[in-house]
Order: C-alpha cells, then sequence, then structure tokens
C-alpha cells in the first residue's frame, strides 16, 4: 500500500535535516586559535595558547619535565621518569588531548578558551 505524502511530512523532514547539519556544524567546527594548553605540576599551573612557540621546564619529584610547544602542538621532549611514556607518546594538537607524566607529576592537557565550545563536550571514559 503506498502513502502519499503531506505537506507535513516535508516539514517534519526538512526540521530533522536541519537539526542534523546545526548539530553537526556545532560539534566538528572548530577554532583552533582558542586552543590553550595547560601544564599542571607539583608547584603549580602554566597556561599558555597552542599557537605559541615556548619551552617550559616543569619541576617535578624526580627533576624537570620539558615541554615545548611549537607549530601548534604541545609535546614533552625529556622526562627524568625511566620508562620515558609521555617522551615517546608524540604531541598533542587537538581540545581534550592531554599527556601525562606520572612518575614525575606532571600534566600537559589542550583546552578551548571558546564558550560556544565547552571542554565538556567531548566524549570521555573513566574505568575503575
Amino acid at each position: 500500500m503506498l502513502h502519499k505524502l503531506h505537506i507535513a511530512d516535508f516539514f517534519v523532514f526538512f526540521i530533522a535535516v536541519a537539526i542534523t547539519v546545526f548539530c553537526a556544524v556545532s560539534i566538528y567546527a572548530r577554532n583552533d586559535s582558542a586552543l590553550h594548553v595547560i601544564i599542571q605540576g607539583k608547584n603549580g599551573s602554566w597556561v599558555y595558547p597552542l599557537s605559541q612557540s615556548v619551552q617550559v621546564d616543569i619541576p617535578g619529584p624526580l627533576g624537570h619535565t620539558t615541554v615545548t610547544l611549537k607549530d601548534g602542538q604541545a609535546q614533552v621532549i625529556a622526562s627524568p621518569c625511566a620508562n620515558q611514556t609521555c617522551v615517546t607518546s608524540g604531541g598533542v594538537q587537538r581540545r581534550g588531548q592531554w599527556i601525562a607524566c606520572l612518575p614525575n607529576a606532571v600534566f600537559v592537557r589542550i583546552e578551548s578558551n571558546d564558550v560556544k565550545q565547552p571542554d565538556n563536550l567531548e566524549l570521555d571514559a573513566v574505568v575503575w
């Protein structure tokens, strides 16, 4: 049995498409100029725009962890920890990404200054 389409059917379809497009643009449109890096250590926190080029030595219980910001990404380039996981993890450049040097108590994360894109929009999972 065929069903004839009514004007209301087209209206509902148009509204569904409009909501889908709006959600996709809101989620995937990024303003990279609003990104900043937060570096947390045992003795405090440091905040830099991701667009800035700088090298920072963060003191920790084992010594200094060196974080560099260059070409729109943050990376741990040296750390006194034994396994060097934070150094080999590479750079981070998108909101929600992070690097942790647990033995030296240093945490590097990318966040957004844009109030239209709060940092808690990213999906996250925690395992206990």
